[in-house]
């Protein structure tokens, strides 16, 4: 694909593009430095600092501490591509000459094992994260190097990524082994892309390869190790780390969704620049079981808080979910690798609704608190008393222990230029995956081409491109392939080119127009809005009998604050009669869905009375719903998106 320049010009996402640029990046940045009153400390610049002798005291946090930093420097690359910032940049320098007097002689960095565990280096891959952290570090070196031209943090990854490449591989005197957090195999991929050398991408595949072999490296090393682990007792659960057999025999997503989709992610990446269709063919079958079987309606993945994972297919409880953020963030790097090894538009599909519904509301609309789990279900009192329920929380935290979330939302929003867009190498083929206005340069056939695509979701479904051309060339000759949403279900969307409407062949869920384009040429691309209900598939009995609201992109929920309690007393009428309003004054400005709906009523049961014979004890409500992004934005109460029908 053609490297584009992709500046975000639009109303709903500029908010958040300057909601990270000027609130959530400095606040992670004090929450990093252990500066946010009443939050989890973070360690990690202290770490950092312990680590680099320039202070005394002992190693804090999580085993992957170093991790945040690195996905926060990430994000801050991100930020300053668009938006140049000397002295964001100058802390960030700052953070990266710190890291580099933390790294050893021969290249390694791990503040853990500098810090706390000396001379135990690689000795425990299945649990210590240590090239899941080399993998962050590889992230945000390119990111930075992208971003500023400056070489310093890419110089001290790739001197990290030698010593790894020297220790890790099949010959007598390499470690034949992988880590337990998939990471640095996508971040590989990454670095072979900006320094153009094979042995990055050969030790990817190396890892990719090596996973799941027999017998298994985990309980050799685990063995080795006197049998002790860090996070479980007992023989180490291969399913967890997706290791329990070849990657490419896999088939079904098992074991932490996040460890999954980030091997998922670095699969899709080997697959398309080695033309393994092997690999390809792999992805494609645990795609299917991902998103068809396991995905919630709201883009989440991972139904249990056991493992943070996977359970079984159509298990997705709503109320004991765990549906991490992190998880939906692999989801959409995923997808989008999926995009580059073919234009489908169920890869789009799923990158909107999770990035629309599950990341967004990860995040509070203040950018200072953030969720870990994302509940389809709240009962306050549960989540407080209920230990099967403590990890689903009914406000959004300032911070956490293990805060790989917060930053990871920073710097997938400082990046989602780099998710709207496809170009063909030679420019004859453009595809638009998301609805999001922007500008977007590229070349094709020796003309430099812009274009502008203004978009009104989610609220509205109204899109309009315009093409201008640079230099002497009077037209430019290429198709342009617009998704058709899954949400978008009436006929075919209504396409105009300069006024005129246009018939247009579909192919992968794509609408395509291919011609010469002139200078000033408009398309218009409308995808009406209608707010409707979605049934789930019998097989999710979590939600048989229920509908959840969708409008677009944006799944619904109910909320106490809107409709009293107890919340799982409301159900739909028979005749819903949903209705669309404006509610311009709250949490910014959205559109809420109204319906008729019934209530049980509490007035016909004695008090102390659990049970008494079944009757109509129900009364009519008219009951109010708001995007499911939005919820937990005022006082702490109940919470549903699936309602009884």
């Amino acid at each position: 694909m053609q490297q584009t320049q992709v500046d975000i010009q639009d109303e709903f996402w500029q908010d958040y593009s300057g909601l990270i640029r000027n609130t959530v990046i400095p606040y992670q940045w004090e929450a990093l430095n252990d500066r946010i009153e009443g939050a989890a400390p973070s360690y990690a610049i202290r770490n950092f600092r312990i680590a680099a002798g320039l202070e005394e005291g002992e190693f804090g946090g999580w085993i992957f501490q170093d991790s945040d930093l690195y996905k926060w420097l990430e994000a801050v690359a991100f930020s300053l591509r668009h938006h140049p910032d000397p002295e964001l940049e100058k802390i960030a320098d700052g953070a990266i000459d710190l890291i580099g007097q933390a790294q050893h002689e021969n290249g390694y960095l791990n503040t853990y094992y500098t810090v706390k565990e000396p001379g135990k280096q690689w000795t425990n891959l299945h649990e210590a994260h240590e090239l899941y952290c080399a993998g962050h570090l590889i992230e945000a070196a390119v990111a930075y190097y992208q971003a500023s031209g400056k070489s310093k943090l890419l110089d001290i990854a790739r001197r990290f990524t030698d010593l790894i490449d020297r220790m890790f591989g099949t010959q007598p005197d390499q470690i034949r082994g992988y880590c337990g957090h998939q990471e640095i195999e996508l971040a590989l991929v990454k670095l072979y892309e900006v320094t153009g050398e094979e042995r990055f991408l050969t030790l990817s595949r190396y890892f990719i390869d090596e996973r799941g072999s027999k017998p298994s490296y985990f309980i050799e090393e685990w063995e080795r190790r006197g049998k002790i682990s860090i996070w479980s007792e007992g023989t180490p659960n291969l399913e967890v780390y997706q290791s329990h057999q070849p990657v490419r025999e896999q088939s079904v997503a098992v074991g932490h969704s996040v460890r999954a989709v980030y091997m998922y992610t670095a699969m899709a990446d080997l697959a398309r620049l080695t033309d393994d269709d092997e690999l390809r063919k792999a992805c494609e079958r645990l795609w299917e079981n991902t998103t068809r079987k396991q995905m919630y309606i709201t883009g989440g993945i991972g139904a249990t808080h056991l493992g943070e994972a996977f359970s079984f297919d159509y298990d997705l409880p709503n109320d004991t979910v765990y549906a991490e953020t992190c998880a939906s963030i692999g989801l959409i790097f995923w997808a989008r690798r999926m995009l580059q090894l073919e234009a489908k538009s169920e890869y789009a599909d799923v990158m909107e609704r999770a990035l629309y519904n599950n990341v967004l509301g990860s995040m509070s609309k203040d950018g200072k608190h953030f969720f870990y789990v994302n509940p389809l279900e709240v009962w306050p009192e549960a989540s407080s008393k209920n230990p099967d329920k403590f990890h689903v929380k009914p406000v959004r935290q300032p911070w956490f222990g293990c805060s790989c979330c917060p930053p990871n939302v920073a710097r997938l929003l400082s990046s989602l230029s780099d998710y709207i867009y496809d170009v063909s190498d030679d420019g004859n083929k453009v595809y638009t995956h998301l609805f999001i206005g922007s500008e977007i340069g590229f070349a094709s056939g020796g003309c430099q081409v812009t274009l502008r695509q203004r978009s009104e979701l989610p609220w509205n479904g109204k899109i309009e491109f315009t093409i201008s051309l640079s230099g002497d060339a009077d037209s430019a000759a290429f198709e342009l392939a617009l998704r058709i949403p899954n949400w978008f279900q009436d006929g075919r969307p209504v396409l105009r080119v300069n006024g005129t409407d246009l018939e247009y062949p579909v192919e992968n869920g794509y609408a395509k127009v291919e011609r010469s384009w002139s200078d000033g040429d408009t398309i218009t691309w409308l995808l009406p809005l209608e707010t409707k209900l979605i049934a789930a598939n019998p097989q999710i009995r979590a939600d048989a009998g229920k509908a959840a609201i969708q409008r677009g992109p944006l799944v619904y929920c109910v909320e106490e604050a809107d409709n009293g309690l107890p919340i799982a007393s409301l159900s739909l009428a028979g005749e819903p009669k949903l209705t669309e309003c404006t509610a311009a004054d709250l949490l910014g400005g959205f559109i809420v869905v109204e319906g008729d709906g019934q209530v049980v009523d509490g007035s016909a049961w004695t008090e102390n009375q659990p049970y008494q014979p079944l009757r109509k004890q129900t009364k009519p409500v008219r009951f109010k719903a708001i995007p499911y992004y939005l919820w937990g934005n005022r006082q702490a109460g109940e919470m549903n998106v699936w309602l009884r029908y």
